[in-house]
């Protein structure tokens, strides 16, 4: 067991490498009646062509298979693991990203079953072919539902606009027609390929004992094979696909993503990357600054207004969302703030708030107990140690900011996608 800790924050978590191959990253916390924990693995909607040692060519995997394994793992073949849960009482749930899975649950008695549970509903696959055709109704009804909602289509539609050929522009659920081809003996393909134990993690938080934790993975857990997986790499040009891209659905006022593509680098440079364009992204259009109040007393956008850096494996950009009536005019004054920060530098007096803003979120995010079982969970895999974000805001300079969003965007290479009435 190896302890990390912060002097900054005079925090600590544990590491242990399991014998089973799984990486276990724990952080107890003092003063908290809960626990959270979260068990994952390094596989989203992106992983859509992989090469293993087995099959040792290239194979294309149907859209939306990620989405559709985490849904089926919650079956057994004796009761679902939230039948089993609500004996518990924790409060369990699951979701898909572009390049992860995660399960998790909360509670504040009964750690220990519930921890067993995790562990064994994820590692027990259940699939067949009455089954797997039951499931294709229930997704194909969501993929509908996805389709007629405006946040859902507003963002798709942008990842359309900003990448030709990345992957993380499919939707994360595929399409009607992708899931039909999904089999239970093709599950059983991905779950062996991804869910090998050295591809997961287990992150816990809160309130419990760690040889709790040992213990009930020491029962469950048998030790995996070798993990050997390549994926296809994808040849994305730096230009976007599209400026621009509109789509009507009721809405009743228009609302637009506007998107920044950024160069990608690798998974850490993306992810450590993402703290100074994160103060960028403060400078450029944060309520403390002058283009926002001119926007917002102008009318052009209102509280819906918001940011995001967007990024992980293989891709990275800046995201700016609200509603406006004149969608396009926001676009054009916030492309050229954009342009005047880079060529001018940041003032002093807003990079400072800036900083302080994104160095608070992580510094809240630190004081939470879903927030450190997160962190630890999206460090993980891009191989980055959870206080490493911290000292990265903490030590940036209005200089060291720009020479990274110079380097990594061009804006340019930029799209607005619009949903109006």
């Amino acid at each position: 067991m190896t302890k990390i800790e912060s002097k900054r924050l005079g925090d600590c978590y544990y590491k242990v490498e399991h014998p089973s191959g799984l990486t276990i990253l724990m952080a107890p916390m003092e003063g908290f009646s809960t626990a959270y924990a979260m068990f994952g693995t390094a596989y989203g909607s992106i992983d859509t062509c992989i090469k293993t040692a087995e099959n040792g060519e290239f194979k294309k995997l149907p859209e939306g298979i990620a989405h559709y394994l985490e849904h089926k793992l919650f079956e057994s073949e004796e009761c679902s693991a939230f039948d089993r849960y609500s004996k518990t009482g924790a409060n369990a749930n699951a979701f898909t990203a572009f390049d992860r899975t995660a399960y998790l649950f909360a509670c504040s008695d009964n750690f220990e079953e519930s921890m067993e549970i995790l562990l064994d509903f994820v590692t027990h696959p259940y699939f067949t072919p009455e089954t797997v055709a039951k499931e294709q109704g229930i997704i194909g009804q969501e993929i509908r539902m996805y389709d007629d909602s405006a946040d859902w289509r507003v963002l798709f539609n942008l990842l359309g606009a900003l990448y030709h050929k990345n992957p993380v522009k499919i939707d994360i659920a595929g399409t009607v027609e992708s899931i039909a081809e999904i089999t239970s003996d093709l599950l059983y393909d991905c779950y062996n390929t991804f869910y090998n134990l050295h591809n997961m993690v287990l992150t816990v938080a809160g309130n419990f004992d760690m040889e709790t934790v040992l213990k009930v993975a020491d029962k469950v857990l048998e030790p995996a094979k070798d993990f050997y997986l390549e994926r296809a790499i994808c040849d994305e040009p730096d230009s976007v696909a599209e400026n621009y891209v509109e789509q009507h659905l009721p809405v009743a006022v228009p609302m637009f993503n506007i998107g920044f593509k950024g160069k990608t680098g690798t998974e850490a440079e993306n992810f450590c990357g993402s703290i100074l364009d994160e103060i960028f992204v403060g400078a450029l259009c944060d309520d403390f600054t002058k283009v926002y109040r001119e926007l917002y007393d102008e009318g052009l956008i209102n509280a819906t207004f918001g940011s995001e850096v967007f990024c992980g494996r293989d891709y990275i950009s800046i995201f700016l969302s609200g509603e406006s009536r004149e969608p396009e005019k926001v676009f054009d004054r916030l492309k050229k703030e954009f342009e005047h920060l880079l060529e001018h530098g940041i003032p002093e007096d807003v990079f400072a708030c800036a900083q302080r803003s994104v160095y608070g979120h992580y510094m809240r995010s630190s004081e939470r107990v879903t927030g450190v079982a997160t962190t630890l969970f999206n460090c993980h895999f891009p191989g980055v140690d959870m206080y490493e974000l911290l000292e990265i805001a903490a030590n940036a300079t209005p200089e060291s900011v720009i020479e990274r969003v110079k380097a990594t965007y061009a804006p340019e290479n930029s799209a607005l996608s619009v949903v109006k009435p």
